[in-house]
């Protein structure tokens, strides 16, 4: 059977501002979902353009925070295609509650926004002890819980993952590590050295396939690394569609062949299966 290709990484944004308001976490709006925002039925358009099989959509917390409706609302119906990764404030007297209810709701990742373009904090609140209950929920759920954070936010996520080792961390963009000075990336070595926690999955995007013929860096060698040190089923590809510029399409492609050098079986693995494994419901029935 030819391989399914999954994205693990879109994002949708409604028109409908009155039903959706907009309340981004931290109080800036991301410039992407501004200027070039698309609702669920252009993803859907988008995915069927490029041959895209399966999305788990990640919400867009600098878009509506903590308020998840927009993406519940979107897939009801659509579960054998579609599964949503929500944002909750963990650290929240009522954050397990929060959890149970999104997770009612259809949805089936937790994403944690640490550090992004639009969100400058101190990591250190994803290891805080009022986080311990969210995450001791994540364990009971087998919820896995994706991360948008840098590399100076380690040790943090070292002592999560060692506090709770049956909980499975996903790092979104592979922490945007320095690449540039190549092989053997030195710069990335914070990185790397996660890949002795078995319950660490890196997501592979747009970004970083972007990235990798900067300076020194090679598709080839970065890749080759990665998969080398963490194996390909612990990475799974998404497009940060339409965060980043072009089509769903073009996204697939570049993707495709960056990664060109791989053998098949790590190709079905970060376009396919390791998605599945992290999202049971887009698995096969």
């Amino acid at each position: 059977m030819p391989s399914q290709l999954i994205d693990i990484h879109p994002h949708i944004i409604s028109a409908d501002t009155n039903r959706y308001p907009i309340s981004p976490l931290g109080g800036t709006r991301s410039r992407w979902s501004e200027e070039r925002p698309v609702d669920f039925a252009g993803l859907v358009a988008g995915m069927d353009a490029a041959g895209i099989d399966k999305a788990a959509i990640v919400h867009s917390s600098t878009t509506y925070g903590y308020d998840n409706s927009y993406l519940a609302d979107a897939i009801v119906g659509h579960r054998g295609r579609f599964t949503g990764v929500f944002s909750v404030d963990v650290g929240a007297p009522d954050a397990v509650e929060r959890i149970r209810h999104w997770v009612a709701r259809g949805l089936s990742g937790l994403r944690l926004f640490a550090a992004g373009s639009t969100v400058k904090t101190d990591q250190a609140w994803i290891a805080a002890p009022a986080t311990y209950p969210a995450w001791r929920c994540c364990e009971e759920l087998d919820l896995p819980v994706a991360i948008s954070m840098r590399l100076n936010g380690v040790p943090h996520l070292i002592d999560v993952l060692t506090r709770f080792p049956r909980v499975r961390i996903v790092l979104d963009h592979l922490m945007l590590t320095p690449i540039e000075d190549g092989p053997p990336y030195l710069a990335s070595a914070g990185l790397f050295e996660l890949a002795h926690y078995p319950n660490v999955f890196l997501k592979l995007t747009t970004n970083n396939v972007r990235r990798a013929h900067d300076g020194k860096s090679t598709p080839a060698s970065f890749f080759g690394r990665l998969v080398q040190d963490f194996g390909s089923a612990r990475i799974a590809w998404g497009s940060n569609f339409p965060n980043e510029t072009g089509t769903l399409a073009q996204q697939v492609q570049e993707a495709r062949t960056a990664l060109a050098s791989l053998p098949a079986a790590d190709l079905h693995n970060i376009f396919c299966r390791t998605a599945m494994a992290l999202y049971p419901v887009l698995a096969d029935r």
